[in-house]
């Protein structure tokens, strides 16, 4: 089925959407009212996005303890959704260049929610985690689209200020996620599997105001979806993270299977590769990393992932194992690092609509990311809580000017058709790295808690030998309460420093990141 519009005919001879803004044309500019009032929705469907991946993230040692799994388990439930939001990425973009964005967007919202009713069902982690994978191409749809549609909607010189307004969003979810899991965890009449239903009538209502207030043009040309991409780059992600999860727990990193897998993984990226430079609509166009910001943006976005998912997915872990916090508490105690995220967002994008200028922005952000990251990984169980506070705000200022202002930079150097596409690039680095960073991080924790814990019993000498006896088994999910004193003080010691090692080993990645970003080349925003 070949479907055209009077628009330019390449040297391929292949149709080409207009190089346009949907807002440019005949009638005038939309003004803020009518911008607003069209992203009401899609501002409401990116908060129960990243709803759905916070507000588990305090409930989660309950939901683990109650279906019998282990760390592995605990890793899985957040790297599932990481997976498949990743995977399906660069499809969401590719779709929007060819198909109704705001139709899109739509069916990335019921498909979160038949994820997330069958999540709140969920007899065992396996079950759990098959459920995340729904819930993640949702969210990877939502998540893609909304920058996408943003882009669709507003010249890059006035779009700082609103994605100023979708990085709030994206704070409000980040804090509230917490805040509600944790109390909905907490009380008796409602139980964990309440965090899985409660996005549903926030996505319910996103729907209809969707399909309410947005209104976009629907440019169509020759529909060819290259699914040997998509298939091939869905296949080498998830080899891989099934590599880091492994290595070291069920097998060793020099291993066979890890061989074996490294290689099948390369071998498939090198066949995804292949396919991108003979498919006719590839889901990742390569000619898009010619162009310098891309690349770099896309490998500073790589490297932002790691530190952004450990940031939030191992502070539960930090509050609730090593400090012995409720999981509502948990969630309070990270307010710091999201009143820094919400500040520096919404900050940046206004200064940036009045200047055009963003790169100071981006080279000051990966500055305090990584100085955040550094003053984390000193962290343990007992230190003073002013001082993770502080460290917890310095990460938070720091991922509020890069999140937002890499997808901005990229979006400035492509056309009207590949916008889709560029967009979504971005922001699959960005969770391709949060996916690699979270399974492999929450490997090594596992690893560094059995270190430390034996550490400690060691210091109590004989009693520390007896105690021993009763810790837990290695990778599984301990209750500090249900522990006799000696052993929890070693156990909360033991997650607390190794929770501490895993945001030192994050801050290279984020000083990787910010060498990336002094070398992007500063083009001022586009009227």
């Amino acid at each position: 089925m070949a479907m055209t519009t009077p628009s330019g005919v390449r040297g391929d001879g292949r149709t080409e959407a207009p190089e346009r803004d949907a807002h440019a044309g005949d009638g005038p500019p939309m003004t803020h009212r009518q911008i607003m009032e069209a992203l009401s929705g899609l501002l409401l469907g990116m908060f129960v996005a990243i709803l759905s991946s916070t507000i588990v993230t305090n409930a989660l040692p309950r939901i683990i303890g109650d279906l019998g799994g282990g760390q592995s388990a605990y890793t899985w439930v957040v790297t599932a959704a990481l997976l498949s939001m990743t995977a399906t990425t660069p499809l969401w973009g590719k779709l929007a260049d060819l198909f109704s964005k705001k139709l899109l967007v739509q069916i990335a919202l019921l498909i979160y929610v038949a994820g997330s009713v069958v999540a709140g069902l969920a007899q065992s982690t396996e079950m759990l985690i098959a459920c995340r994978v729904v819930q993640g191409i949702g969210v990877g749809g939502l998540t893609a689209l909304s920058q996408v549609i943003m882009a669709a909607m507003i010249s890059p010189r006035e779009r700082g200020r609103y994605s100023g307004y979708l990085g709030a969003s994206f704070a409000l979810a980040t804090v509230g996620g917490p805040l509600l899991g944790g109390v909905i965890t907490d009380t008796d009449w409602l139980g964990w599997r309440w965090c899985f239903y409660v996005g549903v009538p926030f996505a319910l209502i996103a729907l209809v105001l969707l399909q309410k207030t947005l209104k976009l043009p629907v440019v169509r040309r020759e529909v060819r979806i290259d699914w040997a991409g998509a298939v091939l780059i869905s296949a080498a992600v998830s080899l891989l993270l099934v590599w880091v999860t492994f290595a070291g727990d069920r097998y060793a990193w020099a291993s066979w299977q890890t061989y074996a897998m490294v290689g099948g993984a390369l071998a498939l990226g090198a066949g995804f590769l292949f396919a991108e430079g003979r498919a006719s609509d590839p889901i990742i166009p390569l000619r898009l990393f010619r162009n310098r910001t891309i690349a770099l943006s896309s490998a500073a976005s790589l490297f932002v992932g790691v530190a952004m998912f450990a940031g939030t997915v191992f502070f539960s872990q930090y509050f609730q194992l090593a400090r012995g916090l409720s999981p509502t508490m948990s969630g309070v105690m990270t307010i710091p690092m999201i009143a820094g995220l919400v500040l520096s967002s919404t900050l940046s994008g206004q200064i940036i609509t009045r200047t055009g200028r963003w790169k100071s922005w981006l080279v000051g952000g990966g500055a305090l990311v990584t100085a955040g990251l550094g003053l984390l990984g000193t962290i343990r169980y007992d230190t003073e809580y002013w001082q993770v506070a502080v460290a917890m705000a310095v990460l938070g200022l720091g991922l509020g000017m890069m999140m937002q202002n890499l997808v901005l930079c990229t979006q400035n150097q492509v056309s009207g058709a590949d916008l889709g596409a560029a967009s979504s690039v971005v922001v699959f680095f960005r969770s391709l790295g949060g996916a690699v960073g979270v399974s492999a991080l929450g490997a090594v924790l596992g690893t560094r808690v059995t270190h430390h814990a034996e550490n400690g019993l060691a210091e109590l000498g004989p009693e520390g030998a007896r105690l021993g006896q009763d810790a837990p088994a290695a990778g599984g999910i301990l209750d500090p309460a249900t522990l006799p004193e000696p052993l929890r003080t070693v156990m909360e010691g033991a997650y607390g420093h190794g929770v501490a090692d895993i945001f030192l080993y994050s801050a290279p990645f984020a000083l990787v990141a910010l060498v990336v970003t002094v070398f992007i080349k500063e083009v001022a925003l586009k009227r």
